[in-house]
């Protein structure tokens, strides 16, 4: 892909993978250009939510962003708390994650999902005005909806190895699959 044509999906949106009753709904903090480009959530090579979600357990093998559509059959989902696509997170204002947290609260009444679960512990605290959230389940709950924050998967968030991060996805997993039990 070229930088022209990663720069043209500036702005542009990635459709939603939920539905109702999900176990868990995950939700990015906002589409890069890779994702708008190809309308893929977590398109971007490099981007580990992929590679964790499968060593964590939650898929019987590592799916590609090509194949998001596929969740659904394991009851999981991708959103973003902005819908917006943009080259970097830090190019969302505090405003917009305040709107985005808003409105997802509203997708997640609606879907009711087991658990909404943000990858990107700085994004969850400004959607959600909780500036000590850290990563885990949260005490905020919207309707009977449970909350986890997870690492930012981005190659970009070093300090969160693959291994580290899969773990942490996969306490999620345990969770999700004891509350569905």
């Amino acid at each position: 892909m070229t930088p022209q044509e990663l720069e043209a999906a500036r702005d542009r949106l990635v459709p939603d993978v939920v539905a109702g009753g999900l176990r868990v709904l995950f939700c990015g903090i906002n589409p890069g250009l890779m994702s708008a480009a190809t309308g893929h959530h977590f398109a971007r090579p490099g981007n580990r939510f992929w590679p964790a979600l499968h060593a964590s357990g939650f898929t019987p093998r590592l799916l590609k962003p090509s194949e998001q559509e596929e969740l659904l059959s394991y009851g999981l989902g991708i959103t973003n708390v902005v819908a917006r696509a943009s080259a970097k997170a830090d190019e969302v204002t505090a405003r917009e994650f305040r709107e985005g947290g808003r409105l997802l609260a509203e997708k997640v009444e609606l879907l009711r999902p087991a658990w909404l679960a943000v990858a990107g512990v700085t994004a969850y605290r400004t959607a959600f005005g909780d500036k000590r959230a850290q990563i885990g389940p949260q005490e905020r709950t919207i309707g009977g909806t449970r909350i986890w924050a997870l690492p930012n998967p981005s190659g970009l968030n070093a300090q969160w190895t693959l291994p580290r991060m899969a773990e942490e996805f996969g306490r999620l997993r345990a969770a999700a699959d004891h509350t569905a039990a």
